[in-house]
């Protein structure tokens, strides 16, 4: 038998999910089917709640409590990077292999470090725009017209200040 049922406990599921579609609700259903939620709803809820975001794959955490769903978008360092180019939303059937070659400001790293901070291994801010930075370069695009990891040998040289806090 079951345990009971506490209307009190929160529970909480993260999942990645693509930006303002509705996932498939096979992958869904073995992780909320448990906690007594409908797949489709819950989908659905997803979709909405990350409509901002569409055609980004981003993490989702959903806090469970009393059988209603909440969605909480929590942005990789990536999708912030992606979003802060201000690409136009692709096809994912269609587009393959897109490169994102565009170019940001050290301003934008830092704001994007900033909303990082929470959850970055670093000590310092400085830290984290150097991981901001670093998921740039994989990501393919410039930072102030010229490639990200000169920027970070800059910030390890002290010719670029990062401001604290």
């Amino acid at each position: 038998m079951p345990p009971k049922f506490d209307p009190n406990e929160i529970k909480i599921v993260c999942l990645r999910a693509v930006g303002g579609e509705v996932g498939a609700t096979s992958a869904l259903a073995p992780k909320i089917g448990p906690l007594g939620l409908s797949p489709k709803k819950v989908g659905e809820d997803i979709a909405k709640g990350t409509g901002d975001w569409k055609g980004l794959k981003i993490t989702v955490k959903l806090i469970i409590q009393n059988r209603q769903a909440k969605i909480e978008v929590v942005p990789s360092a990536a999708s912030l990077v992606i979003k802060a180019l201000k690409e136009p939303p692709r096809d994912r059937k269609k587009v393959k292999n897109v490169k994102h070659s565009g170019n940001l400001t050290m301003d934008t790293i830092v704001d994007i470090a900033r909303q990082m901070r929470p959850r970055s291994m670093a000590r310092e801010l400085k830290g984290t725009v150097k991981e901001v930075l670093g998921t740039a370069q994989s990501v393919g695009c410039t930072v102030e017209g010229c490639n990200p990891h000169d920027i970070i040998d800059k910030v390890n040289d002290g010719e670029i200040v990062v401001p604290e806090s």
